[in-house]
């Protein structure tokens, strides 16, 4: 997918301006990587950061369109995504910042699956560093995780009711 399919879809005018260069960048990375630099590193997740940025972004502005956050929580600096949105999160954390329950009543009941999953493999896997597992995102990795979080920002925008 090229910057111009990107912003040719649909919801491209939906995100942030700021949303909209983060994707393009992370879309740019991967294009100059797959003409110049095949095979040259070890771990392309640089070129999904831009991406998983925007990924973090959307689904705070999803989750204040659709009401379940509040105005506060969406500017606050402290509201955690991947807390809020992680199906597994023990009930006594389960504040009002939690919304993966809540998704379901605005969008179909697959939707907080979804995007809890690519926020998990294109997120938090790509910014994190354990010491057991080797982390790596090769460039295919690293286009199909992007790919997934536009499928993600797709598919939430098609199936829930954004006010």
């Amino acid at each position: 997918m090229s910057t111009k399919q990107l912003a040719s879809r649909s919801w491209w005018n939906y995100l942030t301006e700021n949303q909209r260069d983060l994707l393009s960048q992370s879309q740019i990375l991967l294009e100059r990587e797959e003409k110049y630099g095949k095979d040259h590193f070890h771990d392309y997740a640089f070129a999904l950061f831009p991406a998983a940025k925007a990924y973090e972004g959307f689904l705070k502005k999803l989750f204040y369109d659709l009401g379940i956050i509040t105005r506060e929580q969406y500017n606050s600096n402290h509201f955690r995504v991947g807390r809020a949105l992680n199906p597994d999160l023990p009930i006594k954390f389960r504040g009002r910042d939690w919304v993966y329950d809540r998704l379901s009543t605005y969008c179909s009941k697959e939707t907080p699956n979804v995007l809890w999953n690519t926020w998990k493999r294109s997120r938090n896997l790509v910014f994190h560093w354990f010491p057991r597992h080797k982390n790596f995102v090769t460039l295919v990795e690293a286009k199909k995780r992007q790919q997934m979080i536009v499928e993600a920002i797709e598919r939430s925008l098609s199936e829930c009711k954004v006010q």
